[in-house]
């Protein structure tokens, strides 16, 4: 599913700009990584998608439909997030926190009874195989894992209802950098495997290089550079990385241009 965002802007309370008048496209099946120091508007931004945040102006639209208070509980089935911190229930066993991504399409009552039907439970099966993960960790409680498992349940999480978008959050920012590697590989040949469009969050240079189809970069809540991994230059890299307002952000690199 292709994610476009239209003169998108966020202003906090206090006044201070998250983003400001973004206009992008990400087409369907894309692997794109938002690039940026803490601060910049990333998170802000992939909060937009899914409603978690209410854009001041502006609008995002899901495959063509704006999100909106009317089509969330729609668009939220398509649409699942990989957090930082790995979002599980820590007492909850590996196979409930699998199982949690897909109670949206479950009925009230399965969810309170934890009456699964049997075809997600195969599935859950599934995906934890294909993740790195074996029946030992349906069993233990999810605090009882290391940080690179609890994040390879989140991937399997994720992807239960086979979603046609994830939202991945500085999924790696917990992890040493072989683990990291792991999971972003982990994940982006599940999102090919299934044609997921996906929009992740990073802030280190390397990863992006490695993972991303296209590298999307903000400072101070403006887009300074859109296109392939390689056609970063030492300039963009210093503007993407100077913080407040140490460096003036330079007109951006737009994809065409850059590829």
């Amino acid at each position: 599913m292709e994610i476009r965002f239209e003169q998108l802007s966020k202003v906090w309370p206090d006044g201070t700009k998250a983003l400001c008048e973004i206009d992008l496209v990400i087409p369907a099946g894309q692997f794109c990584v938002l690039l940026g120091h803490s601060g910049a508007g990333k998170s802000t931004l992939l909060r937009c998608v899914n409603g978690l945040e209410n854009p001041t102006a502006g609008q995002v639209f899901v495959d063509g439909q704006a999100v909106a208070s009317q089509s969330l509980p729609t668009l939220r089935r398509r649409i699942a997030m990989v957090h930082q911190h790995f979002g599980l229930v820590s007492r909850a066993s590996g196979a409930a926190n699998v199982m949690a991504g897909a109670v949206s399409a479950l009925p009230l009552w399965r969810v309170l009874t934890g009456l699964y039907p049997e075809a997600l439970k195969r599935k859950a099966c599934h995906l934890l195989g294909a993740v790195g993960l074996d029946e030992v960790h349906l069993r233990r409680r999810a605090e009882q894992l290391s940080g690179g498992q609890q994040q390879r349940l989140g991937l399997a999480r994720a992807f239960m209802l086979n979603p046609a978008i994830i939202l991945a959050d500085e999924p790696v920012a917990s992890l040493d950098p072989t683990l990291g590697r792991e999971v972003l590989e982990l994940l982006r040949n599940q999102a090919r495997e299934q044609g997921t469009t996906v929009l992740c969050s990073l802030h280190q240079l390397d990863l992006a290089r490695a993972f991303a189809d296209r590298i999307v970069a903000l400072h101070q809540g403006r887009i300074i550079f859109d296109g392939a991994p390689d056609a970063l230059n030492a300039r963009d890299l210093a503007v993407i990385y100077a913080r407040g307002g140490n460096a003036a952000a330079p007109a951006p690199v737009r994809l065409q241009e850059a590829v």
